[in-house]
């Protein structure tokens, strides 16, 4: 591996977060002038607009085989149609931010259980105990932020069905992808999200929206920050290093967005916050350190 490419899989992290994270407190803007589903709507459209043109211009080579196309649309389901559209929906039906985002960080621990079936990747104690200490300290975070709050139970069930959506995307993603342009990648994908979030938007909402410059700006963030260079760095982590590793990064997810909240919105951030960040940022530590090349008493599944 060149000097230039370690460095950029050692910062590329570190870029996620920040931009992942920021996406909490942006989104709150956008969304005091917008309904959820027809926001989330009009991200998706903005991508695709900014994504044709520039795959013009590029040209890059498509899928040869369908069943690439299937794995890209699949992937493209799971991690922008349900996981995004589900959480939008269960800010909606009354669950809190942080009641979603402490349901959501228990994609890890998802993924470090069923990582070792799909994907033959052994996940040892020590990176166990790492997700139970990331795992605590987002829980801490929320928990001192009071931000969880009682909520419908479908608002629940939403949230649980994009905690499943996104774990499965990630180990489908480590599975069965390959490696396709990431313009091509990126229109197919937020081509299926659009296509299954914009009728919601349209029957459950009217498609309400109200120009305002808070949304602008927030749209331009989420559209540029989030959906184009995180989603795209996530992936290529995921393709990168061993999917229970990348996942333990979303550990860091509540911490880092109540920071960026605290410092942008002015919310409150808590003691007791500040420990949990330092715990959710330990554990991922332990979580992230490199397996083993020869793990003893597991045995590793053939792709």
């Amino acid at each position: 591996m060149s000097t230039a490419r370690a460095f950029f899989v050692r910062l590329a992290p570190f870029i996620f977060l920040l931009l992942w994270s920021g996406g909490y407190a942006t989104a709150k803007l956008g969304l005091r002038h917008a309904e959820p589903m027809s926001f989330l709507a009009l991200r998706y459209a903005c991508v695709l607009v900014l994504m044709w043109p520039l795959y013009l211009v590029l040209r890059p080579e498509l899928p040869q085989r369908p069943v690439a196309w299937l794995h890209l649309a699949v992937t493209g389901l799971m991690m922008q149609a349900i996981y995004f559209g589900m959480s939008y929906l269960a800010f909606a039906d009354g669950l809190s931010a942080g009641g979603v985002a402490l349901i959501v960080s228990l994609q890890p621990i998802l993924v470090a259980i069923f990582a070792p079936v799909f994907v033959a990747e052994v996940v040892s104690k020590y990176r166990w105990l790492g997700l139970v200490l990331g795992l605590a300290g987002a829980g801490l975070v929320i928990g001192s932020r009071q931000e969880i709050s009682t909520a419908s139970y479908i608002g629940v069930v939403y949230a649980v069905i994009a905690l499943f959506a996104m774990s499965a995307g990630s180990i489908y993603e480590k599975r069965f992808g390959v490696k396709q342009h990431p313009v091509v990648a990126t229109i197919v994908q937020f081509t299926v999200g659009f296509l299954v979030i914009w009728p919601i938007a349209v029957v459950r909402e009217g498609f309400a929206i109200e120009y305002h410059p808070e949304l602008l700006f927030a749209l331009a963030y989420l559209v540029i920050g989030n959906s184009i260079i995180a989603i795209s760095l996530l992936l290529y982590l995921i393709r990168a290093g061993e999917v229970s590793r990348v996942s333990a990064l979303l550990f860091l997810v509540p911490p880092a967005a109540s920071l960026i909240a605290w410092a942008v919105l002015g919310e409150e951030m808590p003691l007791l916050a500040w420990l949990g960040m330092g715990v959710a940022g330990a554990g991922v530590l332990m979580a992230s350190r490199p397996a083993s090349a020869k793990p003893e008493g597991k045995v590793r599944i053939s792709r």
